[in-house]
């Protein structure tokens, strides 16, 4: 009879520890869980914590000298990604409009401004109950992009390969940005991270890495009006799709080649 009792009183202490109470039904979702879908249906993959190194080196074939000096960035906490650039349907919905010159659900929402990315945020924070979401800074874009990896792409150092990685090296008066996700993802599970449109990030634009954040944090400081763009386009030459590589672009302008992803905090 003891055992038996004794039995029935390990059963509820882990019921209590585990589901938070007696009543639950189902475990809530893990923040170690490795993706995650919002509300309005935005998909996420987890990045884990770690260090790389950031920027190319001195004889990376196309290299750019806005890329140095290389450094160790060190990411301490994880965080969610989405898997996807901002899609015209997931704009839409939130911000009942669609500024994009190729107007398909599926497509990543374009022309958008750095400051019409943010009114996105704001929107999806107020509607998801949270302050969780907010561009990538700089170094966690290159980060994630990377995911481990050390060579030009994250697939290799052959440009070769890029066509099944990502949409790029389309002439001007072509259409060939497309659907998210068509092509193979990253090692992290992130889709079109080169090409199709290039993404805002929240960094203020520096003309090299001297004295950069050694965190993940964006480099908010300095007098440039101008904010990071990175991953390239598909109007743009398979060099600009590089891990490494960086540009800029005022706060105001809508550029037909310019999107971007959203990162969920942990």
């Amino acid at each position: 009879m003891v055992e038996k009792v004794n039995k029935i009183v390990s059963i509820v202490i882990i019921m209590l520890l585990f589901c938070g109470g007696l009543g639950c039904t189902e475990s809530p979702k893990s923040v170690v869980d490795s993706d995650y879908t919002n509300s309005i249906g935005m998909e996420f993959m987890k990045v884990p914590a770690g260090e790389f190194i950031m920027g190319s080196p001195s004889d990376e074939d196309g290299r750019w000298e806005n890329e140095g000096p290389v450094h160790k960035v060190t990411i301490e906490d994880s965080y969610y990604l989405g898997k996807y650039e901002v899609t015209q349907e997931q704009w839409c919905e939130l911000m009942d409009n669609n500024p994009s010159n190729f107007k398909i659900d599926d497509f990543p929402v374009q022309k958008v401004s750095w400051s019409d990315a943010q009114e996105f945020i704001e929107k999806l924070n107020e509607i998801e109950g949270t302050d969780k979401y907010r561009l990538p800074s700089e170094a966690e874009w290159e980060y994630a992009c990377r995911a481990g990896t050390t060579t030009r792409y994250y697939f290799g150092d052959d440009s070769s390969e890029l066509d099944e990685y990502g949409w790029c090296d389309g002439s001007w008066d072509s259409v060939l940005m497309h659907p998210v996700g068509q092509k193979k993802p990253n090692p992290w599970g992130l889709y079109d991270m080169y090409g199709n449109v290039w993404e805002w990030c929240q960094d203020r634009w520096h003309d090299d890495y001297d004295g950069a954040p050694s965190d993940r944090s964006a480099w908010e400081n300095g007098s440039s009006s101008l904010r990071v763009v990175r991953g390239g386009g598909w109007r743009y030459y398979s060099g600009s799709c590089r891990s490494a590589l960086r540009y800029n672009d005022g706060p105001g302008p809508r550029r037909y080649s310019i999107g971007f992803r959203v990162l969920m905090e942990i």
